[in-house]
């Protein structure tokens, strides 16, 4: 007779549910989300979930076939799964809001009508955060123009502090990651210190000046396996900078299609350091501005962040050579001009 032992029960959930809201559910980025959300990936095994999904009407059947899919993967931590196209029925009670739908740039569409388009998204979906979502929501933008779509949502949020508003750079720090693991023929956990300066643009600064492998620096490092610290530096330049601003471009003309899973596994790990802690070390995530490093207040651009759980701060007093601050202020500019052409298009 099989004497192996019954498997033993799940353990009984006993906290309160959480209410995640996702936008643009029925997309490709959302499909992506959703399973992982349900299996725990985000808020953690023991954290029960209630799933929103907000679509447009022409994405509502995507969004109701992906819901029946999560109620056959009969994930224990997913409590109910409700997909609308209202608003204010999405974020009703949401405690955490992934805002992932938002207007791609067609050809031959100018920046600033870009801007104007996902104003028209971004600040109802605000508003209707501001009027229905609960006292403790926090807000991840990952839809493109991110840091200026986050700041449109927090804009419109009247009564939510910004501070609750982010975007999402995670991705790009990823990539620079990703990289430098390449670069150095070492795993992604010996990397440590990695930022992204900016916007989520062609423009962003990826910066490794504080960055360390295996507690050693990162330059140090770069000059050793790439011939010297002339060598290494020209690798940034002209390799690693150009090559993590552009990896979004570069996936469209190998796969034919935009980032998706690895986006989600960005928003995934945003939220998750977030709400769970970053540890000793930092990531990277687009907040507004209080005047961190010289960048205007109001606007969101990325910066070193750690979190103990209750929300990111910026990591305040790393040293920015001038070759650094050049490029922030380039990414900066460019972000300042797209709130000025957002307040221009839509009065805001």
């Amino acid at each position: 007779m099989d004497a192996t032992p019954a498997a033993s029960p799940a353990p009984t959930q006993t906290r309160t549910p959480v209410t995640v809201t996702i936008t643009g559910a029925g997309g490709q980025i959302g499909y992506a989300l959703l399973f992982r959300i349900a299996a725990g990936d985000m808020l953690g095994p023991d954290q029960p979930i209630r799933l929103r999904l907000l679509e447009i009407p022409q994405g509502m059947r995507a969004a109701e076939g992906a819901a029946l899919e999560l109620q056959d993967c009969a994930f224990p931590l997913l409590r109910d799964v409700e997909v609308t196209d209202d608003a204010a029925v999405a974020f009703a009670g949401a405690n955490r809001a992934l805002l992932v739908g938002s207007r791609p740039r067609a050809a031959g569409m100018e920046r600033s009508d870009l801007l104007a388009a996902n104003a028209g998204i971004f600040a109802p979906q605000g508003a209707a955060i501001a009027a229905n979502a609960a006292a403790d929501v926090r807000v991840l933008t990952v839809g493109n123009p991110a840091n200026t779509n986050a700041l449109i949502a927090a804009a419109a949020a009247d009564g939510i502090p910004s501070e609750r508003f982010s975007a999402l750079t995670r991705l790009d720090h990823d990539r620079a990651v990703g990289q430098l693991s390449a670069a150095l023929d070492v795993g992604p956990a010996a990397l440590q210190g990695v930022t992204i300066w900016g916007n989520h643009s062609a423009t962003q600064f990826p910066d490794v000046a504080h960055a360390t492998v295996d507690g050693a620096p990162v330059l140090a490092a770069l000059a050793e396996k790439l011939g010297g610290a002339d060598a290494a530096t020209t690798w940034l330049d002209d390799v690693f900078i150009p090559r993590v601003a552009r990896r979004g471009a570069e996936i469209i003309e190998v796969r034919g299609s935009s980032s998706v899973a690895s986006a989600a596994n960005a928003a995934i790990a945003h939220v998750r350091d977030e709400a769970l802690g970053t540890g000793p070390g930092w990531t990277s995530a687009a907040l507004v501005s209080r005047g961190e490093y010289g960048v205007p207040e109001g606007i969101v651009c990325s910066f070193p962040v750690t979190s103990d759980g209750s929300g990111y701060r910026v990591v305040e007093g790393l040293h920015l050579d001038e070759r650094a601050q050049a490029r922030l202020q380039a990414s900066v500019a460019e972000l300042v001009a797209e709130r000025e052409a957002v307040r221009e298009l839509t009065g805001a």
